[in-house]
């Protein structure tokens, strides 16, 4: 909504940042404070330290950062893979078969995701495809809650796509193959971009369906944090969930600047 007057536009103002800082920054800006804490018993934290983050950069969480970004990473590639496939092969479908096809990837988000752990747990845990116990079962989980959201971001960019480029490369004699890889992939990779950089940011967060599935040798951060405040080390929590937010937030900052350039180009 566009509002022309000043006054207007400094009431909208205040009650962003009214609802902003309460809502969103406020929760942030604790964790971080109770990361440098050894003590919050008042109004503010107290005993400022260094101590969680050396701790964290030579115990296991360090490990568990890295665990965390190769599932994000792998599940990402999967599900942008998964999906953009999906979302190519369903322009060739019926308006029927498309909804079908749409209801099956947002199936996932249907339901909690407990429940899609619970499903893989007991899909897989025998032959011939035996992934319980493995690293594979957790990228799994994480690839299949995720594609829904890489399919519905790159449909929604095949919709806006003019049809013309397509046609007109057809037009020059050039290849089916060749229009995708030479014309319709560059024109998506804008949208490519974006879709690759939320299924990352909601894999790395991922907890619920990864808590029933990975193994004692493929310990994801998020895991990590939970066991930590379940135990009460809520300091060493916040450290390790601003370390989790910091790595996402560097990754989604790289994946942007990839977009922009693809916008440019």
């Amino acid at each position: 909504m566009l509002v022309s007057s000043k006054p207007a536009r400094r009431v909208l103002h205040v009650l962003f940042l009214a609802l902003f800082l309460p809502l969103f920054a406020l929760p942030l800006l604790v964790i971080v404070a109770a990361s440098f804490a050894t003590n919050w018993s008042g109004a503010l934290p107290s005993g400022a330290t260094l101590a969680h983050y050396r701790e964290l950069a030579r115990g296991d969480a360090l490990t568990a950062l890295l665990t965390s970004l190769g599932t994000a990473l792998a599940a990402s590639l999967a599900a942008l893979t998964a999906g953009t496939w999906a979302a190519l092969a369903a322009q060739r479908l019926g308006r029927r078969a498309r909804r079908v096809l749409d209801g099956l990837f947002l199936l996932p988000l249907a339901v909690p995701s407990v429940v899609v752990g619970l499903a893989l747990l007991v899909a897989f845990s025998r032959p011939p495809l035996l992934l319980n116990g493995t690293p594979q079962i957790v990228i799994l989980a994480h690839t299949v809650l995720v594609t829904a959201f890489a399919h519905q971001s790159v449909t929604a960019a095949l919709a806006r796509l003019d049809p013309a480029y397509e046609q007109s490369a057809a037009g020059l004699g050039a290849r089916p193959g060749y229009v995708l890889w030479r014309v319709k992939l560059p024109l998506l990779l804008p949208s490519l971009t974006a879709a690759a950089g939320l299924c990352f940011a909601l894999s790395m967060g991922e907890l619920s369906a990864t808590m029933m599935l990975y193994p004692p040798d493929w310990l994801p951060l998020p895991v990590q944090i939970f066991a930590a405040t379940d135990r009460g080390a809520l300091f060493s929590g916040a450290a390790l969930a601003v370390a989790l937010m910091a790595t996402t937030l560097l990754v989604l900052l790289a994946v942007s600047r990839l977009r922009t350039r693809a916008g440019y180009r």
